[in-house]
């Protein structure tokens, strides 16, 4: 079998992956709070895991992976949002669950196995709370409950901040119920007019770091072999996920291998962000007229764990690429996949390497094939170059060719030069003359 090797955050180094059963490979990533579109930075780690997924499935069999990415459906955002509108919260979450899927589906990023929604896990999130409760890692207060940090020796593993720090980089509410400024919500009251689900402590909702804890126990298991998703969820999300799970599974380690994706910036190192204005929606990009595939392999242009820059240029130069190896595998059908491919992947999910090593491939069946294990090359030539085809410029090409024939040199001009007006290349060959968009 092929050894993968991941950079684990937890262990601070690249280590041999060995899954608890190869039959049954369990993943999470952490997915999409859906309250708004979403940006080039949300897809990153959802274009980054759909490979890992493609690689895990190729190495352990189809059906052994059991990947999980969940939805944030009950949040304060989403809240303030159906506010605003003067709708119900299923509202905003069903309009915005479904751009995402669209949009990440033109990004090639397949379904997960599972996608659990938050709401519909209520009951598991309070039987774990009732438990923290129990085992004296939680406590009651003034209407909430919250995870009492000092009771938790091991708190902090995953991201090694001193306390100040952590409280700090938290911004965490200051409260006078709280036992100590580091603990967080489990549960927190609703008023009359906000959504809420009866519990032990009156009517309310779940903190958010406690569903992804409930949904991994629910569907995957006290301990799971991967737990991913951006820097940015290190702290606190993924600690406090890390805490909950242990304290409540008798210490049982959350996840043996925890891979996180780095940070997506505009050129320059700029952050994006809304208040600079400088935010890419997926959405938009793809509007513009930007291929979803481009964008995809622009997001894997640079290895995961790395800063990626995002700019204009850098999408053209994955579509020009694109172009050049669609041209190579024609209409082939996938054949075998290059191993050098593999081994790139397998080495801490190195796409860089891997995509480089798709343009040595001679073989255009290989090259489709390996290229499908990226995600890429997913269509024919033909469906790349001309999408659904159009009557009108297979009738301006035959126009072209007539006037060709006719010696009529100057309306053949004329009609490449309008098509080229309209970002058509004209491409004459052998076998007659083809037709693409650039």
């Amino acid at each position: 079998m092929i050894a993968l090797r991941f950079h684990d955050t937890m262990a601070r180094e690249k280590r041999l992956f060995a899954p608890a059963d190869p039959t049954r490979v369990t993943m999470y990533v952490c997915g999409p709070t859906v309250y708004n579109r979403a940006h080039i930075g949300n897809a990153r780690p959802a274009v980054v895991f759909d490979v890992l997924a493609r690689l895990l499935r190729h190495v352990y069999g189809e059906d052994a992976l059991v990947y999980a990415r969940n939805v944030t459906d009950i949040e304060d955002k989403i809240i303030e949002a159906a506010r605003l509108e003067g709708v119900a919260p299923a509202v905003i979450t069903d309009r915005f669950e479904r751009h995402y899927l669209d949009d990440m589906g033109a990004l090639g990023v397949s379904p997960p196995t599972i996608a659990p929604h938050a709401t519909d896990h209520i009951a598991e999130m309070i039987a774990m709370i009732e438990r923290l409760i129990a085992q004296g890692f939680a406590y009651e207060a003034d209407g909430h409950v919250l995870f009492h940090v000092p009771a938790d020796p091991d708190y902090g593993a995953l991201g090694r901040r001193d306390r100040d720090a952590m409280i700090a980089g938290a911004r965490v509410e200051v409260a006078s119920y709280k036992r100590d400024p580091a603990d967080f919500v489990l549960w927190k009251p609703s008023e009359a007019e906000v959504i809420g689900w009866e519990s032990p402590w009156g009517r309310g909702r779940p903190g958010w770091h406690i569903e992804c804890s409930a949904m991994i126990e629910r569907h995957l298991g006290e301990t799971i072999d991967i737990h991913g998703g951006g820097l940015d969820l290190i702290f606190p999300h993924h600690e406090n996920e890390i805490a909950q799970s242990r304290c409540a599974h008798g210490g049982a380690a959350l996840a043996r291998t925890w891979l996180h994706n780095g940070f997506l910036s505009m050129a320059g190192g700029e952050k994006m962000s809304k208040s600079l204005g400088n935010v890419v929606l997926v959405g938009d990009l793809l509007e513009e007229g930007h291929r979803g595939e481009a964008v995809r392999f622009a997001l894997l242009s640079a290895h995961y764990r790395q800063p990626l820059d995002w700019s204009a240029q850098l999408a053209a130069q994955a579509k020009a690429t694109l172009d050049r190896l669609y041209r190579s595998a024609g209409d082939a059908q996938p054949g075998a996949i290059d191993p050098a491919v593999v081994e790139a992947l397998a080495d801490d999910l190195n796409t860089p390497l891997a995509l480089s090593r798709l343009s040595a491939i001679d073989d255009p069946a290989v090259l489709k094939a390996s290229a499908n294990l990226l995600g890429l090359l997913g269509d024919t030539a033909a469906a790349w170059f001309q999408g659904a085809g159009d009557d009108r410029i297979d009738a301006l090409v035959a126009a072209r060719t007539e006037a060709k024939k006719a010696r009529n040199f100057a309306e053949a001009d004329r009609i490449r030069a309008a098509l080229a007006d309209e970002g058509i290349v004209l491409e004459d060959g052998a076998g007659g003359t083809t037709w693409r968009r650039v």
